[in-house]
């Protein structure tokens, strides 16, 4: 297989806007931020995908990343269309998730299910059809009080923000072992 044909796409979900920068929705975009500061990837708008890309070889092949600019429950539009257009195969996505189900700091990784009631996730399983896509949940832990919904748009804590470098430093190293096995078995 040429290199050409080794690809893969990771997704920071969140939402747009200075105002949820900080939020625990946005802690995929947060993680994915980390990884392209990592390696040197800058992210461009565009405008037809809606989304931002950041893309540069990868071991042989080509990574791309995304933050989609629509918000968390259209996702799955600008996943879907940065899908299209570069020609990369559902198996060869990864998307990067809070999940509120997880305490705040653990990682888990799913290489298919339900969107367990997160809209970003819901969208882009509507997008895709299928719920046979890759996902690291990053934990953000439950309400004390309130809403979910509410919960999810308010910003971390200053001691959980202290703690994202930690999580996000776990996560990159998470999704660089991804991007090493997606490449060594597509190669």
């Amino acid at each position: 297989m040429n290199s050409e044909s080794k690809k893969a796409l990771i997704v920071g979900l969140g939402n747009p806007g200075k105002k949820y920068d900080l939020s625990r929705h946005n802690l995929g975009q947060m993680v994915l931020s980390t990884f392209a500061e990592k390696h040197s990837l800058t992210f461009k708008k565009e405008s037809d995908l809606k989304g931002e890309i950041a893309k540069g070889p990868w071991k042989g092949g080509k990574v791309f990343l995304l933050f989609p600019t629509t918000y968390m429950n259209l996702s799955g539009t600008a996943v879907l269309k940065t899908m299209s257009f570069y020609k990369i195969p559902a198996k060869e996505v990864l998307i990067l998730s809070d999940d509120a189900a997880l305490p705040f700091g653990a990682l888990r990784f799913r290489k298919k299910g339900s969107a367990g009631g997160h809209n970003g996730l819901k969208s882009i399983e509507e997008s895709l059809g299928t719920q046979e896509y890759q996902r690291l949940k990053l934990g953000i832990g439950q309400p004390e009080q309130g809403s979910l919904e509410d919960y999810v748009l308010m910003p971390f804590t200053k001691e959980e923000q202290e703690k994202i470098p930690e999580i996000s430093t776990q996560a990159v190293e998470f999704i660089e072992e991804w991007l090493f096995q997606e490449m060594k078995e597509h190669a």
